[in-house]
C-alpha cells in the first residue's frame, strides 16, 4: 500500500506530485511544477504538504510549503538515513541554482517528522553509508558517543562499494545512531532556528562539501562530499593549531573505515574557492569555516590565511603514495 492509497482509504484527498530523484528535483522548475499541482488541486491553508523521499525531496517539499500561500503546513517522511538525521529535521528548506547549492530557500519547520527505520533495510549499503557521514558529523561536533558506537561497529557498517542492503542485525545500531544524531540537531536548532550563531556548527564539513557538489554538478552523493569536507575542516583545524594529530587521524580512521572518500582531485582549488564564496555562511568576501578546537568542541574560523587553506587542501588532495 502506498502512502497515497493509505490516505485515500482513510477518507483523505491525496494528490501526488511525482518529482525527479536527488538534486535534479531541487530546481525552480520542479518547485514551479509542484505549485502548479497545488493550484490545480485548490490546495488551501487547511491542507498539508507531505515530503516523502530522500533529503532532496524533503528540502523541496519544505520550500514549496513555505512559499505557497505564504506558508502552509508540511509533514516530512524521510526515507533515507541522511534525510532522517539531517535534511528533514530543523526547518531548513531550499533549492539549488546555477550559482550554488541551497541559495534559495526559507526556514519552515515541519509539524511532524515521521521516520520508519525499517525502511533503511531497503537502502543500498553505499547509500546508507553516505547518510552515516551526517551521523558521524554529529559525533565530531557534539555527541562523541556516536563516534564510539560507530568505531565499535565499523566493519559491519562499512560499504566499500557494496550495493546490498544492510542486514536486520544492524537495525538496533542504526536506530541508536540515528536517535543520537537527531537529538544533536534538535538541540542545536531549538537554540538557534535561523542560524544566527550556534546552528552554524551543523555545517561542519559542508562549506567545502557543498562546493564539491556544485563543481561536480551533483554527481557526488551529499554524504561523500561532506566526508571530504570534514577531512578538510579537520586538517584546517590541525594546521590552525587547534585539533591534535590524533584527533585528525580519528577523522581519517572513521570516515575511511566506513568507505567514505577522504580526498578530492588536486588542481581544483580555484573552482572550489569560487563556489565557497557563494556559500551562505560567507560574510562579504570573507570565507568562514566551522572548525574544531577538539572533537566535540566546534568553533568558527573567519577569513583564514590563504596559505593555511592551500595547505589544508593539499592535505586532502595530494596522492599519499606520491613522493
Amino acid at each position: 500500500t502506498t502512502l497515497q492509497e493509505a490516505l485515500i482509504a482513510a477518507g483523505k484527498q491525496a494528490v501526488l506530485a511525482d518529482v525527479p530523484d536527488a538534486e535534479a528535483g531541487k530546481t525552480a522548475e520542479v518547485a514551479a511544477f509542484c505549485w502548479q499541482v497545488l493550484g490545480k488541486s485548490e490546495f488551501s491553508r487547511t491542507d498539508v504538504v507531505i515530503g516523502l523521499g530522500g533529503g532532496a525531496v524533503t528540502d523541496l517539499a519544505g520550500f514549496v510549503a513555505a512559499a505557497w500561500l505564504r506558508g502552509v503546513r508540511v509533514i516530512q517522511v524521510p526515507t533515507t538515513l541522511q534525510a532522517m538525521v539531517d535534511a528533514a529535521v530543523g526547518g531548513k528548506t531550499g533549492i539549488n541554482t546555477a550559482e550554488g547549492k541551497n541559495l534559495v530557500g526559507a526556514f519552515h519547520e515541519p509539524i511532524a517528522v515521521v521516520c520508519d527505520l525499517d525502511h533503511l533495510l531497503t537502502q543500498p549499503r553505499n547509500d546508507l553509508v553516505a547518510g552515516l557521514a551526517e551521523v558521524v558529523k554529529a559525533g565530531f561536533i557534539r555527541d562523541t558517543s556516536i563516534l564510539d558506537i560507530t568505531e565499535a561497529h565499523i566493519e559491519a557498517l562499512a560499504a566499500t562499494g557494496s550495493t546490498a542492503p544492510a542486514g536486520e542485525e544492524l537495525l538496533p545500531v542504526l536506530e541508536d545512531l540515528a536517535v543520537r544524531a537527531i537529538s544533536v540537531k534538535a538541540e542545536v536548532v531549538a537554540a538557534d532556528l535561523k542560524e544566527s550563531s550556534l546552528r552554524e556548527i551543523l555545517n561542519y564539513g559542508h562549506t567545502l562539501g557543498h562546493a564539491i557538489e556544485h563543481v561536480e554538478r551533483y554527481r557526488w552523493r551529499h554524504g561523500a562530499a561532506v566526508s571530504v569536507g570534514m577531512m578538510f575542516a579537520a586538517e584546517l583545524s590541525r594546521l590552525a593549531g587547534m585539533l591534535s594529530d590524533e584527533e585528525t587521524e580519528r577523522h581519517r580512521r572513521i570516515l575511511g573505515g566506513l568507505g567514505l572518500p577522504l580526498r578530492y582531485a588536486p588542481g581544483r582549488w580555484e573552482q572550489l574557492e569560487s563556489a565557497m564564496r557563494r556559500d551562505k555562511k560567507t560574510r562579504g568576501a570573507m570565507l568562514r569555516f566551522v572548525v574544531l578546537r577538539s572533537i566535540g568542541s566546534p568553533t568558527r574560523l573567519e577569513g583564514p590565511d590563504p596559505a593555511l587553506l592551500a595547505a589544508a587542501y593539499a592535505a586532502v588532495s595530494e596522492d599519499p603514495a606520491r613522493p
